[in-house]
């Protein structure tokens, strides 16, 4: 079975075809179906824009596909920046810009405010049916740190740090090798709900 992730971004496709490995499918993207459009992220929740993204893909290729919206939510902020997260510092912005902007944003909270989560939806898409979707959602709860720490991942993993660590152990997201930020990560807790609902077959493609 193929399955299209809506994505041309290669850390995301590295980070989702680890944690789906052993399922019995073959992982293609957006890099496969150069003709496939953009799909503007005009949505204000995380899974209007994974759904509508998913449904325009999987209409594209003919394929099921599986498309996500994730981002960094600041409580203090308003839950921004939310659904903006990869454009918070403007259209073309840079991981780097975005969390400049943040900091700046947060400078002067004292730690008991620095409160966040990441989010993150799923939606898995099939082109016959109707367009017939489900999704999937994970979060992780953490806080904001003060300056980038490591020099893994993506986003704003370099300032979160994810609650659930060992006492004395406090590392961002960016200090975590792959497999210790997948056993933390609200991506992994969203794709895990996927792989079990892929594995029952609930779509019959």
């Amino acid at each position: 079975m193929d399955i299209v992730l809506a994505t041309r971004n290669m850390k995301k496709i590295e980070e989702i075809s680890r944690i789906l490995n052993g399922l019995d499918v073959t992982l293609l993207t957006l890099r496969d179906f150069p003709s496939c459009p953009e799909v503007e992220e005009d949505a204000d929740t995380f899974q209007g824009n994974a759904v509508k993204k998913a449904l325009e893909i999987a209409k594209c290729t003919g394929k099921p596909a599986v498309a996500d919206d994730s981002g960094l939510e600041v409580y203090a902020l308003d839950n921004a920046p939310g659904v903006l997260s990869a454009r918070y510092a403007g259209e073309n912005a840079k991981d780097i810009d975005n969390i400049d902007k943040l900091l700046k944003k947060m400078d002067g909270l004292p730690d008991g405010k620095r409160g966040a989560r990441f989010v993150c939806c799923i939606a898995l898409a099939d082109p016959g049916d109707g367009g017939r979707t489900v999704t999937f959602s994970g979060f992780v709860e953490g806080v904001i740190g003060r300056e980038l720490k490591g020099r893994l991942g993506f986003g704003y993993d370099p300032v979160f740090y994810p609650a659930g660590q060992g006492v004395g152990s406090q590392r961002t997201f960016a200090e975590m090798d792959p497999d210790e930020k997948d056993a933390l990560s609200h991506r992994k807790a969203a794709l895990e709900q996927l792989k079990v609902h892929l594995q029952a077959c609930v779509f019959k493609i």
